[in-house]
């Protein structure tokens, strides 16, 4: 029974989402509190996963050995401990906050936005460790001005102008989303820059999987998913490397 429920929400999800990749529209999110929205949740959250698992993980793996790619650096710097919390936890709620948020068109999510990025300009100023007083002051302005516009602008609905640029808006943020994850890898010269590009297509199928949930389903429903995707990502280069 358990498993008949699973492979029908499995089934079903994927047929939304296929049609969704021919016409994507903007739609009101189902939330995970209706049974709809957590069917949803978990076929398109199976579907990501048996793509990135079966297909894109082993393939890009001989990718990588093949052209003799670097690992991804993405948190080599991090500690052992706090590796499976920043992945599985912190980097998700980051950047789908950043790289999605705003896909639910309303005008606070924009405000948010631009507070989001601002702030990261301003953390990543102090990578070093060293703390400029004037990186400081923009984070705090960064962090009240994007509260102040998520309350100023809650009552505001989804533009128009909004709902008919969506179609081109979604692809944007997906291709975005997977070329900023060439900053994990280093960079080598000429033409091997141009090997790198296939090793970032996880994080293209995921701007388009979780771009799909967050649409769809919610936010939340999106961060729960990139959790168990890098969850599941982590595990996978364990045990192909």
């Amino acid at each position: 029974m358990i498993l008949t429920t699973f492979v029908s929400a499995f089934v079903s999800a994927a047929r939304a989402f296929l049609a969704f990749l021919r016409h994507p529209r903007w739609s009101v999110p189902l939330g995970l509190g209706s049974g709809e929205g957590r069917s949803l949740w978990a076929g398109a959250s199976a579907l990501y996963l048996a793509v990135l698992v079966l297909v894109l993980g082993p393939l890009l793996h001989v990718w990588q050995k093949l052209m003799s790619l670097p690992a991804p650096e993405a948190f080599g710097e991090v500690s052992p401990m706090l590796l499976v919390p920043v992945v599985v936890l912190v980097a998700p709620l980051g950047e789908e906050a950043i790289f999605r948020g705003w896909l639910g068109g309303r005008p606070r999510g924009f405000a948010l936005l631009g507070a989001l990025v601002v702030l990261a300009g301003a953390l990543w100023t102090m990578r070093d460790g060293a703390a400029h007083p004037l990186s400081l002051l923009v984070a705090l302005l960064a962090l009240l001005g994007g509260a102040g516009g998520w309350w100023a602008l809650r009552r505001r609905a989804v533009p128009g102008w909004f709902v008919t640029a969506f179609p081109g808006l979604f692809a944007v943020q997906a291709a975005v989303f997977a070329l900023f994850h060439l900053t994990n890898y280093p960079r080598p010269g000429g033409w091997a820059a141009l090997a790198l590009v296939p090793m970032v297509l996880p994080q293209l199928w995921a701007g388009l999987v979780f771009g799909f949930i967050r649409v769809r389903v919610g936010l939340p429903a999106a961060i729960a998913a990139h959790g168990l995707g890098n969850l599941a990502a982590v595990a996978l280069a364990r045990f192909l490397g």
